[in-house]
Order: C-alpha cells, then structure tokens, then sequence
C-alpha cells in the first residue's frame, strides 16, 4: 500500500474523517502529516499497513481521533488518553491561561480526569504543588502517567475523591473542568463523543451539579483572596456566576474563549 489516500470512505463520514485519514497514515508510520502529503507514493512496510488499516478501522467505528491513536495536543503538549477520560478541548485552554495570570504556590484541581490542566499549570509554574483528584480510578492511573511524562509527578499529588469529600488543606487556586451537559443534551451529542465517560460529561438535570457542590465548599479550601476558575458550557455563563455570587466569592467574572462564546466563569475568595 502507498501513501496515497485511496482508501474507500463513507460519504455520510465527511471531509473530517478524509481529514483524519492522514492523520492516522502519519500516526501508523511514525512521520509527520507534512510527509505524508508531501510523499505520496512512498511504500508502506507491512507493520505500517496493518496498523494504519487497524487505526481506519477503529475510527469508522465513530470513536474520536484522540481515542484512536491514545493521545492529544494539548498547551503545546502531548497527553494520553484513554476511554476512561474525557479529552481535552482546545477551548480548555482559556482555563489555562486565565489561571496562569496570577502567581499560585498551590492548587487543586476538581474531577482531573487525564490530569491536563494540573499537569499543565505545573509545568507552566515549576516551584508551585498541586493536589488533583477524581471519582475514577482509571482516570487517575492515566493523569498518572501524563504527570510523570511531564515531569510534575512529584509535586502532583492524586487523591480519590469525589469532590471535596477526601479534600483537605487550603489552596491559592481551585481549578475545574467539570461535567456540565443537561441530560437532554447528551442525548444529541456526535456518537464519538459518547466514546468518553458518561460521568465526565453530564451530571443529569440541568448540567450544574457539579458547580453546585464546587461553589457549596469553595470558600472553605480557599486562602483569602484565593481563586476559584471553571470552565463550563456555551450558555451557562449568567447561572454559574450567580452560583459563585451565591457563595459569596467576590469578582466574579465570565471569560469568552477564542471563538467568542461563554468558557470560564472565575471568582475570588472573600
């Protein structure tokens, strides 16, 4: 088999999965997408061909491309993922950089998932610590390995918790990207989206019980004037700052992503 991109694709899978083909033609042999453009008529060796077809196959499937080849970019970084967590959005990087406005010493981070944003804020801030945890245990063995990929594994403490319930201590910054779909939208999400954990995606009902529980005990894991950042959905905005308001953080604010829309809601311990 070459190069070329002849391999028969459904119509109803679109110009994303055509897309996605050369992605996985790169990840089966180990160069970049630019090679794989630019060399079209290179021979595969039999190894390349049979991963590249197991990679096709595995995507036709309808799981995302993160979850077929195991990993995603992320902060200018490359994090595995698994089936047992979520993968990350480029829109998650608003949280990041937000956070990373201010100095902290220490953080924690709500439902890690595959540790990207504790990971990443450690790696950003190399004399800081972090405290992330998850009702997962396989989500904790993966946000495992990307700490000690990026070398934060000893800073990054992990902790089994279902929010706060195993939580102790005081932080300057409290980080989340929790789950927030409402019970009727998941119901109508792409079917490689429902290739991740339901539990990383939806609480049910309205799709803020989890900032409830965040907002309900903010303030008590918070140093004065520390920070509270979530990310949340498009149109959720107005609800989670009246949450924060509610809780009594002060400067309350709702921060747009690249794309213009509702990402972030942040606000800061009395």
């Amino acid at each position: 088999m070459a190069f070329a991109l002849s391999i028969p694709l459904d119509a109803a899978q679109g110009p994303e999965f055509a897309r996605d083909v050369c992605l996985l033609m790169a990840e089966a042999t180990g160069l970049d997408r630019a090679q794989v453009l630019i060399e079209p008529d290179r021979r595969l060796t039999h190894e390349e061909e049979a991963k590249f077809l197991h990679l096709v196959a595995e995507r036709r499937k309808g799981k995302s491309l993160a979850h077929v080849v195991g990993h995603v970019a992320f902060w200018n970084r490359r994090f595995r993922v698994t089936e047992d967590v979520l993968v990350p959005r480029p829109e998650t990087e608003t949280l990041i950089a937000l956070a990373l406005e201010e100095p902290f010493r220490d953080l924690l981070d709500l439902g890690t998932g595959s540790g990207v944003i504790a990971v990443t804020l450690l790696a950003e801030c190399q004399d800081a610590v972090g405290i992330a945890c998850d009702i997962s245990a396989t989500a904790l063995a993966v946000a495992e390995g990307n700490a000690r990929s990026h070398g934060v594994a000893d800073r990054l403490h992990l902790e089994q918790s279902d929010w706060f319930e195993c939580i102790g201590g005081d932080y300057d910054l409290i980080v989340s990207n929790p789950p927030y779909i409402t019970e009727d939208a998941y119901a109508d999400l792409a079917p490689e989206v429902l290739h991740e954990p339901r539990i990383a995606l939806t609480p049910g009902g309205d799709g803020l019980a989890a900032y409830r529980a965040i907002t309900a005990e903010a303030q008590t894991h918070l140093r004065p004037r520390g920070r509270l950042i979530v990310e949340i959905g498009y149109d959720q905005g107005a609800a989670v700052a009246e949450l924060f308001r509610e809780a009594g953080l002060d400067e309350v604010a709702v921060h747009a992503d690249l794309d213009g829309r509702d990402r972030v809601v942040a606000g800061r311990s009395t």
